[in-house]
């Protein structure tokens, strides 16, 4: 098109110019699209973690328990010499019998893999056979093993002590079947002049066997009735 073919003025141009200026959109420079998309992700980002925070107060985080640990509740073997060590330094325990003879333990030795089995004459088979099988679960367990004779005798008139303070009435004795079974013969004598002892027996397998008792006693405190 030549200038004479041009139907607008000066003036005319220089307003359609300015016209398509302000009509054109102004791009910014300074700031490119990426960048600002980029800023805007940051801030929603932080935004939902903000709101996730919030959520987890007061969430504790579960910690993952040793596959060795002990669980709670599960009673450990009390250590005889411990006990008589205890014995010793604190004063023994108000014990009923305080010296029990050592003449019918020795006249009635048993063998290291002989089974032991005591009751008194009013307990009832069924409660005898439930200790028998292991069925009535015990309170304390004491291990005689490395004590001279005085310790292991301390060591089981605190432990039945002890269960009677619990109102407890069944623990075990470790005594171990060594080739001359001299504790178990002492344990067996002991156990049988106990006024407190109403039965014993030789334990399950799975519980010690022939080298440790399950010892039933008597209740000190009787059971509350529910109304």
């Amino acid at each position: 098109m030549s200038k004479k073919d041009n139907f607008l003025s000066k003036e005319q141009e220089k307003l359609l110019k300015a016209f398509r200026k302000q009509i054109t959109p102004v791009q910014d420079t300074s700031a490119p699209q990426p960048a600002s998309q980029t800023v805007s992700d940051k801030a929603t980002a932080s935004n939902d973690e903000e709101l996730f925070q919030k959520a987890m107060q007061g969430v504790k985080k579960f910690a993952n328990p040793s596959p060795t640990a002990p669980l709670k509740g599960v009673k450990k073997k009390v250590d005889a010499q411990t006990l008589a060590k205890r014995a010793a330094a604190e004063g023994a325990l108000d014990h009923d019998h305080a010296s029990l003879s050592d003449t019918q333990a020795i006249l009635n030795p048993v063998g290291s893999q002989q089974s032991l089995s005591y009751r008194t004459t009013t307990l009832q088979h069924k409660v005898f056979d439930e200790l028998k099988t292991g069925k009535l679960r015990w309170f304390e367990a004491v291990d005689l093993h490395g004590c001279t004779v005085e310790q292991a005798r301390t060591a089981v008139l605190e432990i039945i002590q002890i269960a009677k303070a619990e109102n407890q009435t069944v623990i075990k004795i470790v005594h171990g079947k060594g080739p001359e079974a001299i504790l178990k013969t002492y344990v067996n004598g002991w156990l049988r002049q106990h006024q407190d002892v109403l039965a014993f027996v030789s334990a399950p397998e799975k519980q010690g066997g022939t080298g440790a008792v399950l010892v039933l006693l008597k209740r000190s405190m009787p059971l509350k009735k529910d109304n």
